[in-house]
C-alpha cells in the first residue's frame, strides 16, 4: 500500500489533489483543511497517505500534511459508524490536538460541528477515543501540557454525556447533574449522578 507521496502538485478540486510523481499522476482525496494548506500548483508537495481498498471503489488514497492527521483519521474509522467521509469531516473542523482536547473534556458539541456527524455519533467518538493516542503524541501528553484540561473527565462530565446519549438536551443534562452533585457531593459515582438526574427530569 502507498504510505507517502512526494511530487509536484498538478491541480486541486473541491475534494481531491492530483500529485505527479515521476510522471505518474495520483488522485488523492483530501479534507478542506489540507487542501487550503497545499502549495500552489507546480510546486513540490508531500502528503502522508492512508490507502484503502474496497471491491466497490477499488483503491482510494487519502492525503494529509502530517502523520498526526493520518493517525487520527485511522483512529476515527475504528469507531462504529465512522467511515472515511465522517472522519475527514471531523478533521476539517478539529486538528488532532483540538480533537484530543475535545475528547479530554468529553466535549461532543465540538465534534458534532463536523458535517454529517450527529450528537449520538459525536458522543460515541469522544467516549471511545478517551484513552487512545491522537495525533503525534498521546492524549495524556497533550493534556499534560494544558493544565486547563483533565485527561480523565469528571464523574459529572461522564454523567452529562450519558444523559445526552439517552436523548436529553445538553443544558437540561448539565442542570440536573449539577443539582445532583450539590446534593450527593463532588465524589458521587457516575451511576448515582445519572440516577439522580433521571429522577429530577421525571418530576
Amino acid at each position: 500500500m502507498i504510505g507517502r507521496l512526494s511530487g509536484i502538485l498538478v491541480e486541486t478540486s473541491e475534494e481531491e489533489a492530483l500529485i505527479d510523481c515521476s510522471g505518474v499522476g495520483y488522485v488523492v482525496r483530501c479534507g478542506s483543511r489540507t487542501l487550503q494548506r497545499l502549495p500552489a500548483p507546480g510546486d513540490p508537495a508531500l502528503l502522508h497517505i492512508e490507502s484503502q481498498w474496497s471491491e466497490s471503489a477499488g483503491l482510494r488514497l487519502y492525503g494529509f500534511l502530517d502523520k498526526g492527521e493520518r493517525r487520527a483519521f485511522v483512529l476515527l474509522q475504528a469507531i462504529q459508524g465512522v467511515g472515511p467521509k465522517a472522519a475527514m469531516a471531523v478533521l476539517d473542523v478539529l486538528s488532532p490536538d483540538e480533537l484530543a482536547g475535545a475528547v479530554a473534556r468529553q466535549d461532543q458539541a465540538s465534534v458534532a460541528r463536523a458535517n454529517g456527524v450527529g450528537p449520538k455519533l459525536a458522543l460515541r467518538i469522544v467516549v471511545e477515543l478517551k484513552d487512545k493516542p491522537i495525533g503525534d503524541g498521546s492524549l495524556t501528553s497533550f493534556v499534560g501540557s494544558n493544565p486547563s484540561l483533565s485527561a480523565k473527565p469528571s464523574n459529572a462530565g461522564e454523567a452529562v454525556a450519558a444523559l445526552m446519549g439517552l436523548g436529553v438536551a445538553e443544558p437540561s443534562a448539565r442542570r440536573v447533574v449539577d443539582q445532583a452533585s450539590l446534593r450527593l457531593g463532588e465524589e458521587a459515582e457516575v451511576a448515582a449522578l445519572i440516577k439522580a438526574g433521571l429522577q429530577e427530569l421525571g418530576r
